[in-house]
């Protein structure tokens, strides 16, 4: 990449133009992890956690996130997202949880920011409601699996 395209020639901070871009199906996936105690996750896979339905209520939050996307990242395109996905799943090696998002729209600039915005407020979401039983959890490994749509076509990594 030879430049930063949210850069101007002065270097000020811009919105980059996207208007000649043609629109195209996009799409895009994330995934992020938050590390948790053995003991927090026996507690959410009984039930029986302080605050209620937690991987729901992040899941939800994560969908929430996506669709603010523009409001908290400043020069971000806002976007008519037409599907968001937030699957979170309990794995017992990490121990914690494995979040997941996928985001679709048709449009002319694409929809990495909306998937890493809804995973990373839907472990921000779980780290809140199990705080009060487990202060050593850590977020991590948030990143973007693959994209497709535009003039770069289709990426993926594992």
């Amino acid at each position: 990449m030879s430049r930063l395209t949210h850069l101007g020639g002065d270097g000020r901070a811009r919105m980059v133009d996207v208007g000649d871009k043609a629109v195209t199906s996009r799409r895009a996936e994330a995934r992020g992890e938050l590390v948790c105690s053995a003991e927090t996750l026996k507690l959410v896979k009984a039930g029986e956690t302080p605050k209620g339905s937690v991987i729901g209520t992040a899941e939800l939050a994560g969908i929430m996130g996506a669709k603010r996307t523009a409001d908290l990242i400043p020069l971000c395109h806002p976007l008519a997202l037409s599907k968001i996905e937030v699957e979170i799943t309990l794995d017992e090696a990490l121990p914690g949880f494995v979040v997941k998002a996928s985001v679709r729209t048709e449009g002319r600039t694409g929809v990495e920011m909306e998937a890493l915005t809804a995973v990373s407020v839907a472990c921000l979401t779980l780290f809140d409601m199990l705080k009060a039983v487990d202060r050593t959890m850590t977020i991590g490994a948030i990143k973007v699996n693959a994209k497709e749509g535009g003039r770069s076509g289709r990426w993926e990594q594992i």
